[in-house]
């Protein structure tokens, strides 16, 4: 069975399995595991903030970010299919006590017009008051579409004059990076707070990371716990990703030719498949997915009339071309 369901299907390499094997630990909720604070630390100078944390879930670390920007009662503006507003169950409203109003563009782009209409200042207690933007970098469920930088330096300059804050939901901005060769740290100064994840392109088993200023790392640190995110010996996790960090990156092209080469099976231009994820239109969703996991390949409905395919670390070229010719066939 070739599984294009997600990149978090992805299991460890052997190499893999033995950095974890071999990871010194200690007890983070301490700040004694070396492993965790050295992965901090990298990803931390990789974006050029501050400070990073260490967590097991990219929703947790949206969740602990945006709440570093956004207090109870505040609201954050994103786009109409991002994923702290459709797959995080509600988490910011639920958890962070926050509200959020959307815009809609099909690709998920930053629609700054919209945005400065949309941006509420503080105006006492009579109305919700815009505390910061939240942009998604690569953006899931607009089929894994880049956020131009020039967009995101042009969204900076109006936060700055503002004072709105932007977070940055960067879960698979590894892959925007190697898809455009923007360097990290150009993303990483476009943001306030930002979350980025290991374990869906890169292949790692679990972690996500928090990245900001020490002093909202800090105060996420004692939220985490709260939510029970303490860890304990939680180095063999972070060995994982930082091996992923050294080894599992600039493969990420080749997650990219493999969804346009599905992209194109389904009838796409394969240039606008801007990295690892496929999402077409089907009237017929649920049936279609159900036809192509008879023929060996499994792929997932995102809504009743919306089919999406990921590519990952465990696909090769050959299963590509196998599901490429299913897909083709079925239609």
């Amino acid at each position: 069975m070739i599984d294009l369901r997600s990149d978090t299907l992805t299991r460890p390499t052997e190499a893999m399995r033995q950095a974890m094997a071999r990871a010194e630990v200690g007890d983070d909720v301490y700040g004694e595991d070396p492993t965790v604070a050295a992965l901090e630390e990298r990803v931390a100078g990789m974006f050029g903030h501050e400070a990073a944390l260490f967590t097991p879930t990219g929703s947790m670390a949206n969740v602990l970010a945006v709440a570093s920007v956004v207090a109870p009662g505040q609201e954050v503006l994103c786009e109409s299919s991002a994923h702290i507003a459709r797959a995080e169950l509600g988490a910011h409203g639920a958890i962070s006590g926050i509200t959020m109003r959307t815009w809609t563009d099909r690709r998920g782009q930053v629609d700054l017009a919209a945005i400065e209409s949309m941006h509420a200042p503080d105006m006492g207690p009579f109305f919700v008051a815009t505390a910061a933007v939240s942009v998604e970098n690569t953006h899931n469920f607009a089929g894994g579409t880049v956020l131009p930088l020039e967009d995101l330096r042009a969204l900076r300059a109006w936060a700055d004059t503002t004072g709105v804050k932007v977070h940055l939901d960067g879960a698979r901005l590894w892959n925007a990076h190697v898809a455009t060769g923007t360097p990290l740290s150009d993303y990483g100064r476009v943001a306030d707070v930002l979350a980025v994840c290991l374990s869906k392109g890169l292949g790692a088993p679990i972690g996500s990371l928090m990245v900001g200023s020490a002093d909202a790392i800090a105060e996420a640190r004692v939220r985490r716990k709260r939510m029970g995110g303490g860890m304990r010996q939680v180095g063999v996790l972070a060995a994982a990703g930082a091996y992923a960090l050294d080894h599992h990156v600039d493969r990420l092209a080749d997650d990219h030719a493999h969804a346009r080469l599905l992209g194109e099976a389904l009838g796409l231009d394969p240039q606008g498949v801007d990295t690892n994820i496929v999402v077409v239109g089907r009237p017929d969703a649920p049936a279609f997915v159900a036809a192509a996991a008879d023929e060996g390949v499994r792929i997932a409905a995102v809504g009743p009339r919306a089919i999406r395919l990921v590519t990952h670390l465990d696909i090769t070229r050959a299963d590509a071309d196998r599901a490429a010719a299913v897909l083709a066939r079925l239609g």
